[in-house]
């Protein structure tokens, strides 16, 4: 789908002309290391392809201790708590003709990233039309985090989340307008077939994303000892640099934990660890590369999975803990779930997996079908059709 042009409001200094659209999108963005960075990133460039009528213009939100500028796309830094860099930010997206914000918790300035309802009133007050795209929702949020993210639904005109599990939830919030709530996946790059193109004999496990506790991988590597009987043995790939806040606030500390449980299990020539921050390109070899996904995870809570929408998108088959991201997209058949910290069950479906051809092959085929719709491409055109409905009403009044 191509972006309707329309004739936009004159702008300052400008004219009354039919012009593409200005979209504003906010969030973290590279260089800033963090599956939200890349989620930013992502959205930007497919929504900004050359096919599209579409001006990008990228607020990018940064904490103070980033450096600023460094960002290609960016057209302004976001300095959280920082009031003259928000008064940069209200230049800018006074300029534009509809926002897509970003909304987590930590990435905003203000107790529970409060500061991002200056931003979303400022919009409401230029009749400026907003979506607010939801990366977390607590099921169990504190007194202020449930009132934040309230207003933050109030103002925005449109509220997208990624899984059906995530809108569920909001149930429990005071959601004045449930129709202004909507589901948009998460995009992904994977490659169609690339869950059957293998270069190496030995089985491959992998786990990748930022490291740091509450991963769970502490559980993925005892589950491997638990495979040692298997011939040829698997190996299993730990992919990720340490998350970069974990890295300030603990150094390699959890990383060390890791290598040293394999070597006292008897499995450190079987489990390696790979700290490059990966690209799309180079994400892409990786899942190539691999027979099982494994996302052994301790949260409970955790609604959205850019990892395993990436794993889906490849055709890969996926071993999970029963966070609900998982449990909405597993339970076709694209892999298995397990118990939270259930060594046993995770080594179990390993095995089942890197045993069974058949079961490995219906997996790549439900995951291939699956991702098949969560590509990047289709992901842009579901947010395109919103910002369309939005304008058309904008022009409208």
């Amino acid at each position: 789908m191509v972006f309707a042009r329309f004739s936009a409001p004159p702008r300052s200094g400008g004219t009354d002309s039919e012009e593409a659209p200005r979209i504003g999108f906010v969030g973290t963005f590279p260089p800033t290391r963090c599956g939200l960075a890349t989620f930013t990133e992502s959205l930007v460039r497919s929504i900004s392809h050359a096919g599209r009528a579409v001006e990008s213009v990228v607020v990018r939100l940064i904490q103070p201790n980033e450096p600023a500028g460094g960002a290609g796309r960016a057209t302004v830094d976001w300095i959280t708590g920082d009031a003259r860099s928000f008064r940069r930010v209200r230049d800018v997206v006074e300029d534009v003709d509809l926002v897509i914000l970003q909304h987590e918790y930590g990435i905003y300035g203000g107790p529970d990233g409060d500061e991002v309802l200056d931003l979303l009133s400022l919009l409401r007050a230029t009749a400026t039309p907003s979506i607010a795209v939801l990366h977390t929702v607590v099921a169990d949020p504190t007194r202020h985090q449930r009132a934040v993210l309230e207003e933050v639904i109030e103002l925005a005109d449109v509220t997208v989340t990624q899984t059906e599990a995530a809108r569920v939830r909001l149930a429990d919030y005071a959601v004045t307008d449930p129709e202004r709530v909507i589901v948009i996946p998460h995009g992904a790059w994977g490659e169609p077939g690339a869950g059957e193109e293998r270069c190496h004999a030995r089985p491959l496990v992998l786990s990748w994303g930022l490291v740091g506790p509450g991963k769970g991988l502490e559980h993925g590597v005892a589950a491997m000892a638990r495979l040692v009987d298997l011939t040829p043995r698997p190996t299993y790939l730990i992919a990720g640099e340490t998350h970069p806040k974990v890295r300030a606030a603990q150094g390699e500390r959890y990383r060390e934990m890791l290598q040293r449980s394999a070597v006292e299990l008897g499995i450190g020539d079987r489990v390696v660890f790979d700290g490059t921050y990966r690209t799309v390109s180079s994400l892409a070899t990786l899942m190539r590369n691999a027979d099982v996904v494994l996302l052994p995870y301790d949260s409970r809570d955790q609604v959205t999975s850019g990892v395993l929408v990436e794993a889906l998108a490849a055709g890969k088959p996926v071993v999970a803990t029963r966070f609900p991201h998982a449990v909405e997209a597993l339970t076709s058949g694209a892999g298995l779930l397990v118990g939270h910290g259930d060594d046993e069950a995770i080594a179990d479906a390993l095995r089942r997996i890197l045993t069974r051809p058949d079961l490995a092959g219906a997996m790549h085929r439900e995951a291939a079908r699956v991702g098949a719709g969560l590509r990047w491409p289709i992901v842009a055109d579901r947010y395109l059709e919103v910002a369309n409905g939005l304008l058309a009403r904008r022009m409208a009044a």
